[in-house]
């Protein structure tokens, strides 16, 4: 076969330090277009991003030479950084260490769209911590709940 076709299409997720309270109304959506316009740059294509104010949902195709964990750890460190720069009263907003990040099949993009775009609804019955959880089992990830939340 001489070309090469891919389709990867990610589910990521990571909270603030501490899952403190930092993206609120008047800087998520700033946030949010900041991070879509690094995975831009990196090759990708955002599809859905959101979340509430202590996490971020991303919904993303990457491109097969980029690892996750790089991607991740640019959007990050660059993310964190433009709000340092753009919001001074933010000096200790930090992104919690690791993220969740699972694959998607296209057949379940459009609900996973929605579940992303449906953030503050959905954490009104759900914490943050529940969540995560369900998506780990739901993926099939052994996890030991004693390091999980640390």
């Amino acid at each position: 076969m001489p070309h090469s076709y891919h389709n990867l299409l990610y589910h990521v997720l990571y909270s603030t330090h501490e899952r403190r309270p930092w993206l609120d109304a008047g800087i998520a959506p700033r946030v949010h277009a900041y991070v879509g316009g690094i995975v831009r740059n990196l090759g990708g294509i955002p599809i859905e991003i959101g979340g509430t104010d202590d996490h971020v949902h991303i919904m993303a195709r990457l491109r097969p030479d980029k690892a996750v964990s790089d991607v991740l750890r640019i959007i990050k460190a660059n993310s964190s950084g433009w709000v340092h720069a753009t919001f001074p009263d933010k000096g200790e907003f930090a992104w919690q260490e690791g993220y969740g990040a699972f694959t998607v099949s296209e057949s379940q993009s459009a609900k996973l769209r929605r579940y992303i775009a449906s953030q503050l609804e959905h954490h009104r019955r759900l914490s943050f911590k529940e969540e995560f959880i369900q998506l780990l089992k739901a993926h099939g990830v052994e996890y030991d709940e004693r390091y999980i939340w640390k």
